[in-house]
């Protein structure tokens, strides 16, 4: 006689709550019967590697959980499978807020879906939220939740990756979580040691620490960030791996036990824990080592029953050894590399496995075609610590060509503001070889225009130019360590052609201010970024040749990839030069500004309160992540102009620090 379970102990092996269980005996997708008044389902009435199910019919219209790039991304697919793709508004009156799992699923069903595609970030990685899709009956495309929990909790995923022989990093992830018990732990890891939510990913919340004392600061910081970016506060400690290589493994299940993987992307090149340039595969991974990193990753993700696209992350040294950082369970920022190496299209074979298509295909039917580089566009300020940028998009063109790809989520004309992360677009290129990849991604590059607000295309055409790029040296540190280069200031110096191109722009929209005609000289004093200077129009001054756009009295002009805005300044205010000289010397007021548009998550320093050079006068949040802006010299805070919880824009007044 079959083995007959409880609806809880069901649960258990599925990995489910009871109550999901009970809807399906309620419902009789589940066969159960009655013994003295308790329901008992027979073993072999369900399948243990998922819930119970009757044949599904094929997807017919996915309601996307998502946004901008991925949401483009996905809908793509959609099209091309023939698939109807619904894609929210997440901006305006009717916007659906993509952090509400109950709004979410009652919009799929409104709109008459019958699967959820929840892309990346947001609700991707919340298995509440996929237990409560499936729950709804609509299918959810992504691995089951008890995958996500899972490996969502990197404390339990390093641990199971020590039970299954693959190595992890030294480190700390127990369950006491007092301060005493963290700088213990510390203190036997040492130094450089870096700090993890346990329930996180995409680098937010995460903290590198060199000096111990340092370590109760940057616990609480770590613990604010998990907390708002996850909902959840803990966190690891592990021993920080310096000149290593960031090596992930991508890695596909079927709903009938079925699992390949395709092949490594090498990430190693990162700011801040975030991903710059990814590629497919890694220069540092021959075929041995493949298989060797591949069979860790199935073996981690078959652990937990896997299905869908999933990513499992490593540390690579160069004597080859590799350690276990985390899994991703979720479509990755970069997957489109691994698709051009492989043929295949990642998302076309999530829709199929949640369809509960089999993979169609083994180990051995996995070739790799080439190499493939991408980078990611940012509406951040690469120049001022890469801190994120607001602005409208004047002007905009993205390239084309043999093997470019560009996973865009604006327009020209679209308002980027600073409520959702500041990524814009993914540029790949792929290539028979790495070289030809790097060529074709560095014209590619060369031809993107993007006016209106500031980005990091001006830092990226740098990048893949740069030796140790091209070589395929780089690691985790490498971006650190080089950047910003020693003459940056000087080759990122507002060119003299380019104030003239302004100056022409913006005089033509003041003809009658000035007397000036296009043939005849005249003067004008601009302003752009940090720089004022008056500049002289004769017949035949040369211009940059470039893109431009006139905008509301201010001339954007494309320099190097880097979008300037000039405008006309106004005549030179000798109170505001001698103020300006008196706070550079140390001897004046110095007023402390925005350095991007944020929240202020606190004030560290009181009007009256005493401050040391260095010193956090207030915290703005921007994305989850936190920055300090603090005193430039030793004073006294004489004005604080705002409040926590107040809105503010680049460049707005928050205190003035007066000499001591």
């Amino acid at each position: 006689m079959a083995e007959e379970l409880s609806p809880s102990e069901v649960a258990r092996r599925l990995g489910t709550s009871t109550r999901s269980v009970q809807r399906w005996i309620a419902s009789g997708r589940l066969p159960a019967r009655r013994v003295g008044g308790r329901w008992r389902v027979a073993f072999d009435a369900f399948d243990a590697s998922d819930e119970p199910h009757q044949p599904q019919p094929a997807i017919s219209t996915v309601f996307i959980a998502n946004r901008a790039e991925i949401a483009n991304r996905i809908r793509r697919t959609c099209d091309a499978l023939g698939i109807r793709a619904i894609v929210p508004l997440t901006s305006g009156k009717n916007a659906l807020d993509l952090l509400d799992g109950a709004a979410v699923v009652a919009a799929a069903r409104s709109g008459g879906a019958d699967a959820i595609h929840p892309g990346f970030g947001f609700l991707a990685e919340n298995a509440d939220f996929a237990q409560d899709v499936i729950d709804a009956g609509i299918a959810w495309i992504g691995p089951p939740p008890r995958a996500i929990r899972a490996m969502g909790d990197k404390a339990a995923a390093r641990r199971l990756a020590t039970q299954l022989g693959v190595p992890t990093p030294a480190g700390y992830d127990g369950p006491d979580q007092s301060d005493d018990a963290l700088t213990t732990a510390a203190a036997a890891i040492g130094i450089p040691l870096l700090i993890k939510p346990t329930g996180g990913g995409g680098g937010k919340g995460m903290r590198t620490v060199r000096d111990l004392d340092r370590l109760p600061a940057e616990l609480a910081t770590a613990r604010r960030e998990a907390q708002a970016a996850f909902g959840d506060d803990r966190l690891i400690l592990e021993r920080l791996l310096e000149g290593a290589r960031h090596v992930e493994i991508q890695v596909l299940f079927d709903r009938h036990g079925n699992g390949v993987h395709l092949g490594e992307r090498d990430c190693s090149l990162q700011r801040r824990h975030q991903k710059v340039l990814e590629e497919a595969g890694s220069p540092a991974v021959d075929a041995t080592l493949r298989q060797r990193m591949g069979d860790a990753a199935l073996a981690l993700a078959g652990a937990v029953g896997y299905e869908s696209a999933g990513t499992c992350e490593f540390l690579l040294d160069d004597r080859g050894t590799f350690t276990f950082l985390e899994m991703n369970t979720r479509l990755q920022v970069e997957h489109p590399v691994t698709e051009f190496v492989t043929g295949r299209d990642l998302v076309a074979d999530q829709i199929r496995i949640a369809a509960r298509e089999p993979l169609g295909f083994t180990q051995p039917d996995v070739r790799f075609d080439g190499h493939a580089v991408e980078v990611r566009v940012y509406a951040e300020d690469a120049e001022h610590d890469f801190l994120p940028a607001t602005g409208h998009i004047q002007r905009l063109r993205w390239p084309t060509g043999d093997g470019i790809r560009v996973d865009a989520g604006v327009a020209e004309g679209d308002e980027v503001g600073g409520r959702f992360d500041p990524m814009l677009a993914k540029v790949i290129a792929h290539g028979s070889d790495r070289t030809e990849a790097l060529d074709r991604l560095t014209s590619a590059l060369d031809d993107t225009v993007i006016l209106g607000l500031t980005t990091n295309l001006r830092f990226l055409r740098w990048l893949v130019r740069e030796p140790v790029v091209r070589d395929g040296a780089a690691r985790t540190d490498t971006l650190e360590r080089i950047w910003p280069p020693d003459d940056w200031e000087r080759r990122a110096r507002i060119p003299d052609a380019a104030w003239t191109t302004a100056a022409r722009l913006l005089l033509a929209g003041h003809e009658s201010t000035d007397g000036f005609r296009l043939n005849a000289a005249s003067t004008a004093r601009l302003s752009a970024e940090d720089e004022s200077r008056s500049v002289r129009l004769t017949p035949g001054t040369a211009s940059l040749r470039t893109t431009t756009a006139l905008v509301d009295d201010m001339a954007h002009v494309d320099v190097a990839g880097r979008s300037i805005a000039f405008r006309i300044a106004p005549p030179p205010d000798v109170d505001r030069a001698a103020s300006a000289a008196a706070a550079a010397q140390g001897t004046g007021p110095i007023e402390l500004v925005a350095p991007m548009p944020g929240q202020v998550l606190s004030i560290a320093a009181a009007v009256g309160a005493t401050v040391a050079a260095g010193d956090t006068v207030v915290i703005l949040e921007a994305m989850k992540m936190e920055h300090a802006v603090t005193a430039p010299h030793d004073g006294v805070v004489a004005d604080l102009d705002v409040r926590q919880g107040d809105q503010v824009t680049r460049g707005q007044r928050l205190a003035v620090v007066e000499p001591a």
